[in-house]
């Protein structure tokens, strides 16, 4: 949980944004506050509008309309101060591979007028995990190790606000966790974090979550609120026979009642437009369908589940 003394102070604060390419409008009139010491999540698929958003934020883009703030700092006025007081990690690694890891470090700090040694406590429970391969050149490391490294060196001048671009995208599994537990460390220390991600799962570790799509705001609350505000009862229906999987979804559909049914994992979710949901009544229309290898039960709504209804609803 943040510190109470965190709490309400604004660190971003995004006012009716609007941006274009050319006929492409990839914001549309986002507004939005990002309170100090958050992590705040950006949760949408590719092309809903995230890296727009992060990229004016960071002073990389102009908005077209509407305005943007960090720390009272507006993103067009002041964008040399704001480039001093936030850490971008971009979706794409983009340090230089032909420098070793110490070497882009050390850049990095003179970059921004430090030293490494100035604000090592900041990242040493992070660059400790690659010290040891200080000496190795950055584009030979493991994607874990790489976004590592990105992290350090966009702390190494000490921010105020991480702007972090789907950080976790193509890295292990075990890589994505330890670099979770990196980012709760950090927003311990008062440091600002906004997210953006791909994934549903990474939206339960945030503070409070933005559902994007199509380059508007679906809903903005916490991963909570926002689960709890799906009132529809749910089924998941598991076919254990993984070759039956894809007639079991389009038996599913075909049923009288059926209102969605979406895919998660190795778990499709039902809900229906009518009162009935019992799961005796699912069971026995997929087994009299030839689906008998299958288990039907009521499961809570996560928030792809919301994410959805709100597409639909959009």
């Amino acid at each position: 949980m943040r510190s109470s003394l965190l709490i309400n102070y604004i660190m971003i604060r995004v006012g009716n944004v609007e941006k274009s390419y050319g006929e492409q409008k990839a914001l549309k009139g986002i507004t939005l506050e990002v309170e100090k010491g958050e992590i705040f999540g950006l949760i949408g698929p590719d092309g809903a509008g995230k890296t727009t958003l992060m990229r004016i934020l960071v002073t990389l883009l102009l908005p077209d309309k509407g305005y943007a703030t960090l720390d009272g700092l507006n993103v067009v006025a002041d964008f040399r101060k704001i480039r001093t007081m936030v850490g971008y990690m971009p979706g794409r690694f983009s340090l230089y591979q032909d420098l070793t890891v110490a070497e882009n470090l050390q850049f990095f700090a003179t970059v921004f007028g430090g030293t490494v040694e100035a604000n090592y406590h900041l990242i040493k429970d992070i660059y400790s995990q690659i010290e040891p391969f200080r000496n190795r050149l950055a584009g030979k490391l493991s994607g874990g190790m790489k976004q590592k490294l990105a992290l350090s060196c966009a702390l190494i001048h000490a921010p105020k606000v991480l702007i972090l671009d789907e950080p976790t995208t193509g890295v292990d599994a075990v890589s994505r966790k330890e670099f979770w537990e990196m980012l709760n460390n950090l927003r311990h220390k008062g440091i600002t974090i906004m997210v953006s991600t791909p994934y549903m799962d990474e939206a339960n570790l945030c503070d409070r979550v933005a559902l994007l799509q199509n380059g508007s705001i679906l809903s903005v609350n916490t991963p909570a609120k926002i689960t709890a505000s799906f009132k529809r009862k749910m089924l998941g229906v598991k076919v254990f026979n993984t070759s039956q999987r894809f007639g079991c979804v389009k038996l599913l559909k075909e049923m009288t009642g059926v209102d969605s049914v979406f895919s998660f994992g190795d778990v499709i979710h039902v809900t229906f437009s009518k009162s009935y949901t019992d799961e005796r009544i699912v069971r026995e229309y997929l087994s009299g369908n030839g689906q008998q290898d299958v288990s039907v039960e009521e499961i809570s709504a996560g928030i792809e589940d919301v994410f959805m209804e709100l597409m639909q609803r959009n």
